[in-house]
Order: C-alpha cells, then structure tokens, then sequence
C-alpha cells in the first residue's frame, strides 16, 4: 500500500477529532462518576487538575503528600497549563488536549518516516485512539520516537539528550538503555554506549536537579510511590490476586520476572545474525516490561503501538497487529466498565471477567512479540531499509 504524509496527516487529524468526540461526554457532563467510566472517557487531565491544587496555581511538587506523581517535564507541562487556565477546568482541559492532539500528529509523522509503509495503522489502531487524552504520556513519547529515529540514522549524541528529555518525562524510555547497550556491543563499539549513557544521564541530571534541590521532597514523590506500590488496575498480579492466586513479596517476585524476561530479550539480541535495530527491538522491552510491571494504564498502549507499527515487517504481520490491537480495545473497555461497577454504576464488569481480560491482553502482547521475535529471526537480517553500516536507516 503507497502511504503520503498527506494521507497520514489527514487520517492523525480525524483520529485526534474522533478521540474528542469520545472524551468531550465527559466534559460536557462535568466527568461526573459512575458517567465518565460507563462512556469510557475519564481523564487524568481534569480530575488532577484540583486534585493537586494545579487550579490553584501551586507549584506540581511544592508538596511532599500532594504532588503531582509523574517526572519534571510532564510535572512542568501540567503547571504550565494550569498558569494559563487558572481556576478553569474546562479551559485547562481543552488547552492540554489540543497540544496532545498537535503531538499525536507529530507522532504519526515521526513513524511516516521510519516506516512509511505501515505508518496509516497508528492512527488507524483503535485501542490508540480510545486512549490519546487519558493523560499527558504522548508528551514522552514524541521525545521517544525521535530518539530512536536518531539512534538509527546514527546521530547518537542527538538520541541520548531526547531519550533523557523523554526519561525525565516519563519514566518508561530509560529501558531502552538495554538494547542501545546490546546494538553498541553488537557494533564493537561499547565506548560509544558509555558517551551515550553518559549524555543520558547528564541530561536527566541537568532537568532534574533544580527540582530535587529546591523541592526535594515533592521531587521524590513519583520514586517513591512506584518503589512502594502494591499491584494495582491492570497488571498480571492484580488479575491474578482477583483469582485466587494472591502472590506475597510481589516487589521482588516483579523484579525477578522482570530481570528473567530482559535477559531473555539479550540473549535474542545476542543470537541474531546482524546488529539489530533500536526501531525494530524497542517493542520488545516495552512489552516484558509492561507484562510485568505493577500497573497497567489504559493509556500505556499509546507507548506499544507506534513501537509495534515500526517492527512490522511485511503484510503477513498485520493479523497480529489487529489480533492484539483487539484485545487492547476489549481491555479499554473492560477497565472503565469495572470501574464503572466500583463506583456504583447499576450494570457493569464483575471483577472476575475484569482479570480474565487482563490476562487475554498480556497474552496478546506476548503473542505479538513471540510473533514479531521468530519473523526477525527468520528473516535472518533487518530489513534493507535499515542501512546501519551507512546511517542511511530511513528517508
């Protein structure tokens, strides 16, 4: 199929108007509960807008117990916004979900170039568009993708001062540090991975200290939550506990299945015929991480399907694709129906078919990335477009 950056534009547009259509029920009705779970469009957006004093005008971590419970720059965005729409939820609202809808187009744009022949499915994968003003994670995810569209066209200084902007505005990106460590060890050059690293870091450094040392304790807030966290909506232990099959030490049982899962992942990494590409593998890590973190946000496919888009190989690998994609729209649906019984709705999802659905989308995801796994593995290289030794990578 012959893909323009006029079709992809046209179809990131009307993918953006839909995701309004879906959400604006919420604001016209105030995202009055049960309501905003019963027609699936809650936000983060207007609910943390006073939640966290934000309508106030109060810095996003002047608090130790009311602080915003996300990175600086998505802390930033969302102080920044709220200066502007000041004791206005609505206004806030629509301000932070036009920006959202300006970087869902970008992002559209950014995996035109990489893979300008499948780049018509992100904004065409309805589990995406559901889900694009849930939160304020396209924020990270633009700086993500073009990290990666850099690390592959062998701009790596470029690549590692993005990924610490996107590090420092969510925190999901610093796993790629695994398979940037494994392509430069695969190069022969792992002194270049270390200045990569280093950028990084110093990067990360750079935004994050003024906040550390001026509101340190506001700061650690969002560290602190994520290290102490039980399992929570979404996630294979919470499924699990709904079951019957109540884990305890579930920090340290996470942690070695996440340690056992990335290993897995490098010694794939390891085996392939030539270096691999960050653009082909970076959906690997996301989906072990993901199938085994503590939480699942309804929003956190946003982060899985550009990824996936830009692995897929060739026409065989779009009945997965939508093979999963459907799971993660039944999954959507699934978490805000429950919700939705929780909050006194009349009908809704009993917590039972709620976990057997969260299990069906981690399957998926496992299913997509055993599919995508053995399709690089058989095609014994990376795709021509892929030109590692020139830098050539993509248009």
């Amino acid at each position: 199929m012959r893909v323009s950056v006029r079709i992809v534009l046209l179809l990131a547009v009307l993918a953006s108007l839909l995701s309004f259509a879906k959400f604006n029920y919420c604001q016209v009705d105030g995202w009055q509960s049960p309501a905003q779970y019963v027609h699936a469009c809650y936000s983060d957006i207007p609910a943390l807008y006073g939640e966290r004093s934000l309508d106030t005008g109060a810095w996003a971590y002047s608090s130790a117990e009311n602080s915003v419970e996300y990175p600086v720059i998505q802390g930033g965005v969302m102080w920044l916004t709220a200066k502007i729409f000041p004791h206005n939820a609505h206004g806030y609202f629509f301000g932070n979900i036009f920006l959202l809808a300006l970087l869902f187009i970008f992002i559209s744009l950014i995996v035109f170039r990489i893979k300008p022949e499948f780049s018509y499915l992100l904004p065409l994968a309805p589990a995406a568009v559901a889900s694009l003003y849930i939160n304020w994670d396209l924020w990270a995810i633009a700086t993500m993708l073009l990290a990666i569209y850099f690390f592959d066209k062998s701009r790596d200084s470029a690549s590692a001062v993005l990924l610490g902007i996107s590090i420092s505005t969510k925190f999901l990106p610093i796993f790629l540090l695994l398979p940037i460590a494994i392509i430069f060890f695969r190069r022969e050059k792992i002194s270049g991975f270390f200045r990569y690293a280093a950028i990084s870091i110093a990067t990360c450094a750079a935004i994050n200290l003024p906040v550390a040392l001026t509101t340190p304790e506001g700061w650690w807030r969002f560290y602190s939550m994520n290290l102490h966290r039980g399992s929570d909506w979404g996630s294979i232990w919470y499924a699990l506990s709904q079951l019957g099959a109540d884990f305890t030490h579930q920090n340290y049982l996470s942690v070695l299945c996440l340690l056992i899962g990335l290993t897995a992942l490098t010694i794939y990494l390891l085996q392939l015929t030539n270096p691999p590409t960050l653009a082909h593998t970076a959906i690997f890590v996301f989906i072990i991480v993901m199938a085994i973190s503590k939480v699942y946000s309804p929003q956190y496919v946003l982060w899985l399907t550009p990824l996936a888009v830009i692995a897929l190989i060739d026409k065989r690998d779009l009945g997965i694709f939508w093979f999963w994609q459907g799971c993660e729209i039944l999954y959507h649906f699934a978490i805000w129906q429950h919700l939705a019984t929780v909050t006194g709705a009349k009908f809704g999802l009993p917590v039972f078919a709620y976990a057997v659905i969260t299990l069906i989308r981690i399957a998926a995801s496992l299913l997509l990335l055993i599919r995508l796994a053995g399709r690089h593995t058989k095609s014994r290289v990376f795709p021509s477009e892929f030109l590692l030794s020139t830098g050539e990578s993509y248009p």
